[in-house]
């Protein structure tokens, strides 16, 4: 597991939970925390100038920085803990600050609280979780509530069945360090139509050739992906699901969209989350 952790944090209930699932991580792993809260900058408009121009007012700017840290300073009174943890105020929107200081630290895992997005907010604003899920080179966790990582026994994972060694070695580590179960499912949609005995021969060959351990095959049936992941997650009541992500931007993204974003916006529980390619996982404008 990943020792050098970023959790972003706007102090809310949920980026709280984030923080207390990262304090878990790294007093197994012996790693320290990055607490990062992004400060996107105010843009005032003063009319008595006359021409109109747009400044930032360093003024707000001081108090929401000191205001920053008496939240980081409660924070960390509320959930002591040995682990080592820094705390950082950037200013610049939350998305492209978090990824340049993945960049810029060295970081090895985000963990990140998510209160998930819903009708046209997903589809056209969409959490900034599902935003760093969708950019971030480095794998995440979105939490919405933090548990104890002894009681993470069961994982999930929906496969295409695709050859991506490098997931498939991030997928085993997880589930190495949580000991826990592994279950594949494979969806099978009107537009990729196998039968059951076709589904499970090639999920057993998938099987055998990442020589897996531990581990159930499974099929479902239905028209969308994410309804089947979150639908059999549910059924299996798993502890956590572990999702590859492409990583698609612009109008692919707009008209293709994509299940893991999906399942990170409509599942209640812990999702692991892996850029299956980083070139594509550059940052957004804003």
């Amino acid at each position: 597991m990943k020792r050098n952790l970023l959790v972003p944090c706007d102090f809310s209930p949920e980026s709280r939970e984030a923080y207390q699932f990262a304090l878990q991580l790294a007093s197994r792993t012996g790693g320290s925390v990055h607490v990062l809260k992004a400060v996107d900058l105010p843009v005032m408009y003063e009319s008595a100038l006359g021409a109109a121009p747009y400044y930032f007012d360093p003024t707000l700017i001081r108090e929401l920085k000191d205001n920053a840290r008496v939240q980081f300073d409660k924070l960390v009174a509320q959930y002591p803990s040995a682990v080592k943890v820094e705390f950082t105020v950037k200013e610049g929107p939350v998305t492209p600050t978090i990824r340049q200081f993945i960049a810029d630290h060295g970081i090895d895992l985000v963990v990140m609280g998510t209160r998930g997005a819903s009708g046209l907010e997903e589809y056209l604003i969409g959490s900034n979780t599902e935003k760093v899920v969708r950019f971030s080179p480095v794998p995440v966790f979105a939490v919405r509530k933090s548990v104890p990582l002894e009681s993470i026994r069961n994982i999930v994972f929906p496969t295409t069945l695709e050859s991506q060694p490098e997931l498939m070695r991030e997928v085993k580590a997880l589930q190495e360090f949580f000991g826990a179960r592994l279950h594949l499912v494979l969806v099978n949609t009107p537009y990729n139509l196998l039968r059951t005995d076709d589904e499970l021969a090639r999920m057993k060959s998938f099987a055998e050739q990442h020589q897996l351990s531990n581990y159930t095959l499974n099929t479902r049936d239905d028209f969308r992906e994410p309804n089947a992941i979150i639908n059999f997650a549910n059924e299996m009541k798993a502890d956590l699901i572990a999702m590859g992500t492409h990583g698609r931007r612009g109008l692919a993204h707009f008209f293709t969209g994509s299940i893991t974003e999906s399942v990170v916006n409509h599942m209640d529980g812990i999702i692991w989350t892996f850029s299956t390619h980083k070139s594509m996982a550059s940052p957004p404008d804003a």
